[in-house]
């Protein structure tokens, strides 16, 4: 069954992020607030995980997950950054952007698109994100904790509990932050292409 641990949503307590971030390391998958939707989150590279958050979402290895990072640094780690792409990165983060950017080797490439290599990354403007993804000081592997069939995200921690209980290790309630997903934006080529219109505002790639 998974614990569950109701978190200030502006004023994280260290001692539940700090043990959030010890489950997450184990190897344990999570429910957690990001300034979208709710995200299903575990390390990157646990390959027992990575398989268990494609079967709660119901998707098979095309699916693009997303590193979530601390900030800017962070993603440019793991993803191959040029001087144009930085200055809009740097422009629109923290922020509910997920931005397609074709990934380094220091990602394993089961989590990489199969005929791209690309993954998705972004910096959350959440202060309970943030102050797991400092604590964990590594990336969280996340996709929106949409469920097959739902007809959008689930935002009610105590719904996700009693959905997911089995198939997780931990919820973070926060409190609701929504159902509308990141605004996506594919800067592999030429000129940015928003992918999906989200919660990001669109205005700055329509110039």
């Amino acid at each position: 069954m998974a614990q569950y641990f109701v978190i200030h949503p502006t004023h994280p307590q260290p001692r539940l992020i700090a043990r959030a971030a010890e489950i997450v390391r184990a190897g344990g998958v999570i429910a957690y607030p990001t300034d979208s939707c709710y995200a299903l989150g575990a390390l990157v590279g646990d390959k027992a995980a990575t398989e268990r958050m494609r079967r709660i979402r119901g998707v098979d290895e095309r699916h693009h997950f997303t590193l979530m990072c601390r900030d800017l640094s962070e993603l440019g780690t793991y993803a191959r950054v040029d001087n144009r792409q930085y200055r809009l990165l740097k422009a629109l983060t923290p922020g509910s952007y997920t931005f397609i950017l074709e990934g380094t080797r220091d990602l394993p490439r089961r989590i990489l698109h199969p005929r791209r290599k690309t993954i998705g990354l972004r910096v959350p403007a959440h202060a309970v994100a943030a102050a797991l993804l400092a604590a964990l000081g590594a990336p969280l592997l996340s996709t929106t904790l949409a469920l097959a069939g739902d007809e959008a995200p689930l935002e009610d921690a105590a719904a996700i509990r009693r959905r997911l209980e089995s198939e997780l290790e931990l919820v973070l309630d926060a409190g609701a932050c929504g159902t509308t997903p990141t605004t996506v934006v594919d800067l592999t080529g030429a000129t940015p292409e928003v992918v999906r219109e989200g919660k990001g505002p669109v205005a700055a790639f329509l110039r």
